[in-house]
Formats: structure tokens, C-alpha cells, sequence
């Protein structure tokens, strides 16, 4: 019999040809679903109506530390981003650079330790030696308010001053008021593309920081991967059939790109995008938005000892650990 699977993703340009059925799983009878939220995904999949499903990677290694985890994780990577541009400040509060947050209070976008903050923390603490006890931290949404996350555990580490905002409060606005000093968000605060001067980003060219990073490390970092019951994770023809048709989806939006080079990009709206992916293929390579473990253990081992560094995981773990076993390979 066919298995039927119920698959959850964000609609990105490099999972559209899976949700459109341009793009089948081998022998496998599967339904697709997306959410306007990818939060609202990563809720549904707590609540186990997916079998399969994006799933941001802190909230996957959260449920690692359960007594009976759930889940292990595809080496599939649909959202990734540099995160220097993530932290925003207040122009009045004298923050030019990461070491001017000690001592500071910062906001960060859902709750201590999301995906981008995970990052950005574990990024200045070993390269400007500021960690996060050093801080006070408000949690909440960005322009709107965000509840707490109680569907998912919230470990804080011993030592580290954390609060969640009131209900009616923004971290937009307590930043551009200077209740906060700093933001770190996956969200841009609105008033700084309305053009106030009270926020700014703490690396003004964070383009050419993010560059530098990752020719320093080669590190781009991944946000999200994807997640499976333990139940499913041991079937290795499965497994290899869903693994493959991302992969493919994924190639079919990096194609039109290759492809689109041959006409300078005629179909794309944004002023200059060819020289601007020249420049992204000169310094990501061929496959700039790859997936499978090789290609991503640094990047994952990281973000993985960040995790357990910042008090969020008990154990410090390695991509073995996480990997459904019959793709540790890919």
C-alpha cells in the first residue's frame, strides 16, 4: 500500500514546486499544506498533525531534551539568512558595536533563543566576547504582540535576566522609544523602513560583514530544517523519496536563476539582480543554497554548540545525533 503522507512547508520560491505538484515523492501518496505563519507550522507540528514538516531548529532542539523526543531531522535547510542585519538599536543609546550591549537592555523577537538570536548570540561570543548573561532581555513580537510560546519548552539558563513584554507592548516600539537599546529580530522593526531616525542597525553595512563572515567560516546559516517522527525515520526508502523531491524543488528555483543569467535576468523586477548574482555565485559557489549533511555540518555542529552554550540544550550534541541515520551520507 502507498503511504500516505500529510507535509508541511513555507511557500519559498525553492519549495513552490513541491506545493503546486510539480514535484512528486516517489511512492508516496502525499498532501501538502503551508500556514501564513511559519510559526503556525511549527505549532501544528508540536501538536503532531504533519508527518513530515519545516520546523525551525531550535524549536526541534527543544523537544530533543523531552523524555521521549519525538522527532529527528532531514538534512533539508529551506530557510537560512546571515543574521548581523537581525540586530537594531537605538540611535540615542550609544550601542556602535556588539560590546556596547553589555550592560544593555535587549529585545528579541518570540522568545529567548529564536533561531536568528541563537545565531547572532553565539556569533558575538566568539568573536567579540559578549555572551548573553551580560544583558538584560525583554521577549515579544517585533510590531505586533507575539503571547509566549507555551506550546514549546522555554529553558532560560541560570544567571540571565529574561521577561516576556506585556501584552499590549512592541519591541518596535519600546526600541524606538529607548525602554530597549537593542532588538534582535527575523523581523525588521517598521518604523525603521518608515524611516525613523531613533533605530538603526547595529552593522550599517551589514552586507559586507556578512560577506566577510562567510568567507571567514563558510558558514551560511541555516534557520529551519526538517522534521520526522521517530516512527518514520528508520524507513530509509521513505526517508530518501521525500529528501530527493525537495532537493529537486530546490534545484528547480535555483535553475531558473542559471538560466535566467542568459537574458540578464529580464524576468526579475529588481534593478542590477545579475551583477548581484554573480556576486552571491562567485562567493557561495555553484549550489548556493545546498542541502544534505557534507555540505552543512559546520554550519549545523555550530549552531548546535551554540545552543547547548546558551543554556538551551542540556547536552552538547552533533549532527550524528540529530540526522535521520539513512541520510547521514548525503
Amino acid at each position: 500500500m502507498t503511504p500516505k503522507l500529510r507535509i508541511a512547508a513555507y511557500a519559498y520560491e525553492h519549495t513552490e514546486a513541491l506545493l503546486d505538484g510539480r514535484v512528486p515523492i516517489d511512492n508516496v501518496d502525499a498532501i501538502f499544506e503551508t500556514a501564513s505563519l511559519v510559526s503556525d507550522i511549527f505549532q501544528r507540528t508540536v501538536e503532531r498533525r504533519y508527518d513530515v514538516a519545516e520546523y525551525g531548529l531550535t524549536y526541534f532542539l527543544r523537544t530533543l531534551d523531552l523524555e521521549d523526543s519525538p522527532f529527528l531531522a532531514l538534512p533539508i535547510f529551506p530557510n537560512r539568512n546571515f543574521r548581523h542585519s537581525s540586530v537594531f538599536v537605538n540611535t540615542a543609546a550609544g550601542i556602535e558595536q556588539p560590546q556596547d550591549l553589555v550592560g544593555r537592555t535587549i529585545g528579541e523577537f518570540a522568545m529567548f533563543g529564536h533561531d536568528p538570536g541563537v545565531w547572532i548570540k553565539g556569533i558575538f561570543s566568539d568573536e567579540y566576547g559578549v555572551t548573553p548573561d551580560q544583558s538584560r532581555w525583554v521577549i515579544g513580537g517585533t510590531d505586533h504582540p507575539v503571547p509566549a510560546f507555551d506550546w514549546i519548552p522555554q529553558p532560560v539558563p541560570e544567571g540571565v535576566d529574561v521577561r516576556h513584554a506585556a501584552e499590549s507592548e512592541t519591541l518596535g516600539a519600546m526600541l524606538e522609544s529607548g525602554e530597549i537599546d537593542a532588538l534582535i529580530s527575523v523581523d525588521v522593526p517598521q518604523a525603521l523602513l518608515d524611516g525613523s531616525t531613533k533605530i538603526a542597525r547595529l552593522f550599517p553595512d551589514y552586507e559586507a560583514v556578512e560577506r566577510d563572515y562567510y568567507r571567514r567560516t563558510g558558514i551560511f546559516p541555516a534557520m529551519h530544517i526538517v522534521a520526522v517522527p521517530r516512527e518514520l525515520a528508520g524507513r530509509t526508502e521513505l526517508m530518501t523519496s521525500v529528501y530527493r523531491a525537495f532537493c529537486e524543488a530546490k534545484d528547480i528555483a535555483q535553475n531558473k536563476y542559471r538560466h535566467g543569467a542568459l537574458k540578464q535576468h529580464m524576468g526579475v523586477v529588481t534593478p542590477w539582480f545579475s551583477r548581484h548574482f554573480e556576486e552571491n555565485r562567485a562567493l557561495l559557489g555553484e549550489d548556493w543554497w545546498p542541502y544534505g549533511l557534507a555540505a552543512n555540518r559546520k554550519a549545523l555542529d555550530t549552531f548546535l554548540r551554540y545552543h547547548y552554550q546558551q543554556g538551551l540544550s542540556k547536552r552538547l550534541m552533533t549532527s550524528e545525533d540529530i540526522i535521520v541515520p539513512a541520510l547521514l551520507d548525503t
